[in-house]
């Protein structure tokens, strides 16, 4: 149930935005323990002046194709499932919508179940049997 907000400078098509959000998605689900069907990103796109980072601070160099992939997942992942999402992530997206693995930057947190709610007023996770039901599994 990762919560995926992609920041990125303005200007890019429909596409390599939609390309954006389809790569990241396929990793979570590839290498994440994400359900195909849990997908809610938020896309922001800046203006020149409103994205500012370094063009080479622990990677780079960076070019103005830089993205930002910021994911609230409800559990903590262990360091090898990170690492292999974060690879799969930049393979994928340079893939389509050809993003450099310079330009991808990945952060992300944990959170604690019952600090969502998907709607009706309901901390569904909070529930126990959240997830078998979300997975189509008997409770």
């Amino acid at each position: 149930m990762p919560f995926v907000r992609i920041s990125l400078l303005k200007g890019k098509s429909p596409d390599y935005l939609r390309a954006l959000s389809d790569g990241i998605h396929h990793a979570l689900v590839e290498t994440f323990d994400v359900p195909p069907a849990d997908r809610f990103h938020e896309i922001q796109q800046h203006e020149a002046g409103e994205l500012i980072f370094d063009r080479n601070y622990l990677a780079g160099p960076r070019s103005d194709d830089f993205v930002i992939f910021a994911i609230r997942a409800g559990r903590p992942r262990s360091t090898e499932m990170r690492k292999a999402f974060f690879k799969r992530a930049a393979e994928l997206l340079g893939e389509a919508p050809g993003l450099r693995k310079e330009d991808i930057m990945i952060i992300i947190n944990s959170s604690d179940p019952d600090e969502w709610s998907f709607g009706d007023g309901v901390a569904q996770m909070a529930d126990e049997g959240w997830r078998a039901r979300a997975m189509g599994e008997p409770s």
